[in-house]
């Protein structure tokens, strides 16, 4: 987290969740906090991705959030390592 006297940017925000709707419901409960206090979630930089058994799991592509549509990826890199949706970390 970076705070200046006028700015505050926050990066790595993680949302986990046992569905794509739990996420969602969590999503739009960050974005709704952000704007409260006059922040704004970056869409470009926002992903989400689903870790589950069921491979129909997380089929929606785009997640629509407020006005902001938040794509799905299978594999992300976190602190070095490369987490996928098939539950696999690589480092």
């Amino acid at each position: 987290m970076v705070h200046t006297s006028d700015w505050l940017i926050v990066d790595d925000v993680n949302i986990l969740g046992g569905s794509v709707d739990t996420v969602k419901k969590y999503a739009e409960a960050l974005v709704a906090a952000t704007k409260e206090i006059g922040l704004e979630v970056n869409a470009h930089k926002t992903k989400y991705m689903t870790v589950s058994r069921d491979q129909n799991a997380g089929r929606i592509h785009i997640m629509k959030v407020d006005s902001t549509s938040i794509e799905r990826v299978e594999e992300f890199k976190y602190l070095g390592t490369t987490l996928t949706n098939q539950n696999s970390i690589q480092e």
